[in-house]
């Protein structure tokens, strides 16, 4: 992208490198994956409707099914409508380097971002992207799904629909909530009010020495106060629509999945991470707290559902005002005691 701030090409380029092409299948086997987790997209739709009662049409939004490349890609494509807004606000407060230093820097946080994408895109299974135009699109990354089906020894008929199952919820949670899109971009809106570049550096390196250590992440390192207010509502947010998945994915899986117990006892083993670099990048980038984003949502969400059934449940995608912050998350009751 011409003056951009970001290397977009180089991003691509790097995180395809580092990624890797996965697991090695023969083109038959290949085309039976993509057929398969096309076919599973589509009978999720209903099934989630049946168990959530949300309301969300069909094929509303494409189902990609790529390779780790087409991942990257989707993914910097993501980036960069999420941080124009960003870009803009310390544009205007900063001015547009030029020249040699807006070549240099946006090579250099091209690598960066790059750096990142390659090490996500052997890792993730399913993403469900909302900042698409139109309606947002479905991602299934077939060699990830493959390379984790094996691993784990799972039969892969009932790994690729319950993987599909929870990417699918994604997308009924943002087409039968369609403010749920325009709120998550407002909220990155106000976290760009905040952005300033001399805060960015300033004391940066000794708070990413402190996350290395174990104290936070690096999300957490680079926040001021009141972007770690935004951030808790963020993380309310996508609490609720992780946990909302995983207890969708576990509540269906028993009538069509046979082994689902089975799968979800090997792969929460999988979610702590494998080796010590890994647990060590995952921590860096944020990744545990995503963990905990699945495992503190799927709590609040059985707790809710338990206690006032799935219909009532439903009231939090009613309107912004009505999800739970991310003190409710850990506190179920208050949310009740809250909204309904």
């Amino acid at each position: 992208m011409t003056n951009s701030m970001v290397d977009w090409g180089l991003a691509v380029s790097l995180g395809s490198r580092v990624a890797g092409e996965g697991p090695t299948v023969s083109r038959a086997e290949a085309d039976a994956v993509v057929a398969e987790l096309r076919a599973d997209a589509d009978r999720s739709t209903g099934l989630v409707r049946d168990f959530t009662g949300l309301e969300a049409g069909e094929r509303t939004a494409p189902v990609l099914v790529v390779d780790r490349r087409g991942w990257v890609q989707a993914n910097a494509d993501g980036f960069a409508t999420v941080l124009a807004p960003v870009v803009e606000k310390l544009t205007e407060k900063k001015g547009r380097p030029t020249g040699a230093a807006l070549a240099v820097g946006s090579r250099v946080t091209g690598a960066e971002v790059g750096l990142l994408l390659g090490f996500l895109a052997g890792k993730v299974l399913g993403q469900f992207d909302p900042f698409f135009a139109p309606a947002g699109r479905l991602l299934l990354v077939a060699p990830n799904i493959v390379h984790v089906e094996r691993e784990l020894d799972c039969d892969p008929t009932d790994f690729r629909l319950w993987v599909c199952l929870h990417e699918e919820t994604h997308r009924v949670q943002f087409t039968a909530v369609p403010w749920m899109r325009d709120h998550l971009f407002s909220e990155i809106e106000a976290l760009s009010d905040t952005m300033d570049a001399s805060g960015l550096l300033e004391g940066g390196l000794q708070r990413i020495a402190e996350a290395a250590r174990g104290d936070g992440n690096l999300a957490e390192a680079l926040s001021t106060p009141e972007q770690r207010e935004i951030l808790d509502r963020i993380t309310g947010v996508m609490s609720l629509l992780e946990g909302h998945a995983d207890v969708v994915m576990d509540g269906v899986g028993p009538r069509v999945i046979p082994s689902v117990a089975s799968i979800r006892r090997k792969f929460d083993q999988r979610r702590k991470g494998i080796g010590t670099l890994d647990r060590l990048l995952r921590r860096l980038i944020g990744l545990d707290a995503k963990m905990a984003q699945y495992r503190d949502g799927a709590i609040f969400v059985r707790a809710v559902v338990d206690k006032v059934g799935m219909t009532e449940f439903n009231a939090v995608w009613q309107e912004p005002a009505h999800l739970p912050t991310k003190a409710e998350i850990t506190d179920p009751d208050a949310w009740v005691t809250r909204v309904l």
